[in-house]
């Protein structure tokens, strides 16, 4: 398949433009199904060669593997491409012994420790781009902080480290051009707006908040990217699956009201003889603040499935029946 072309949105207030369809790099890392590590490399380089730009990993996905697969790819083809990883963890060797694994199927030999301190920051940085095995990163991402991941009381000492020195290195990091972008990735909007009040940042990645499915973030967090300079990469545009055939919302069995909602979404759709993962990924480009929607494809193959569900013209109409409806929340921006 040859390059195709992709709109390009910036990010925030930087110099940097991503094209509005992104690579995920969790599910290539092997979450929860085994991903092949040629097929994953193979994968990345179908991406790029299509043309898409932004490309987002992590120290936790596969506890460095995604940032090794990827990697591999952009030393032999960096050019144009935009590349994110993520602080908050750092991976530590297990030596020998058995360890937690998490969601990941045949994971490097390392456990996590969460750090956000200003060392912590640093150290994150440089082991990711030996990893890596490049001397770029453009965006820096503050990974999973907030109550979602640790809980309330777990939250409260590592805010403090981030708020305590983690956003100076943050900001060191871009100040020195090191880094282009800084932000945070999360499951999580309330925790961003928490993060406006420490200061400015470029841009943040949202997995699953604003959605076809759920639009919770639209106000005050969507509100206050636009007033604020911030972009958005919207993430888990299909809400772990559940908007695109599968059974799971937020990682786990989807709930019954959940699964109601997805078949009203899915009524509407088949109204207007659009298939509802078609929908659920060009839907949050209506938004103002969203700069590109990050799907985590497995495959080559499963990528150009993606492609086609983005190639379908979506009628206005459609946006306009699902919010008589009240699918969707007051005040969304919805296409035309």
């Amino acid at each position: 398949m040859s390059a195709r072309s992709f709109d390009k949105r910036p990010v925030g207030r930087t110099d940097l433009t991503v094209t509005t369809l992104g690579l995920g790099g969790a599910s290539l890392a092997g979450n929860y199904n085994a991903v092949p590590a040629d097929e994953a490399r193979a994968l990345v380089r179908h991406a790029t060669d299509l043309g898409i730009n932004y490309v987002d990993t992590a120290p936790h996905y596969g506890f460095g593997r995604s940032e090794h697969l990827v990697g591999d790819v952009l030393r032999e083809k960096r050019e144009g491409v935009v590349l994110s990883t993520k602080v908050g963890r750092l991976l530590r060797p297990v030596h020998g012994q058995d360890w937690p694994r998490d969601e990941w199927i045949d994971p490097l030999p390392f456990r996590e420790v969460y750090d956000y301190s200003y060392d912590g920051v640093m150290r994150s940085f440089e082991d990711s781009l030996q990893r890596l095995g490049l001397e770029k990163i453009d965006m820096l991402y503050v990974h999973d902080i907030g109550v979602v991941t640790h809980g309330v009381e777990g939250n409260k000492p590592l805010w403090q480290q981030l708020a305590g020195g983690g956003y100076k290195a943050l900001r060191e990091l871009r100040d020195a051009g090191l880094v282009n972008a800084i932000g945070l990735g999360v499951n999580e909007w309330q925790v961003l707006m928490d993060a406006f009040a420490l200061g400015d940042w470029d841009v943040f990645l949202l997995a699953g908040r604003y959605t076809l499915l759920e639009q919770t973030s639209l106000t005050p967090f969507l509100s206050t990217c636009v007033e604020r300079g911030a972009s958005v990469v919207v993430g888990g545009p299909f809400n772990s699956g559940i908007l695109a055939g599968g059974d799971r919302f937020d990682y786990a069995r989807a709930p019954e009201a959940v699964v109601a909602k997805v078949r009203a979404l899915a009524a509407v759709c088949r109204e207007f003889d659009v298939p509802l993962p078609a929908a659920a990924l060009q839907f949050p480009l209506a938004h103002p603040a969203v700069c590109t929607v990050l799907p985590g494809p497995r495959s080559s193959e499963e990528l150009d499935g993606i492609l086609a569900w983005w190639d379908v013209t979506i009628p206005d109409g459609l946006w306009a029946a699902l919010m008589d409806k009240g699918l969707l929340a007051e005040g969304t921006p919805i296409a035309g």
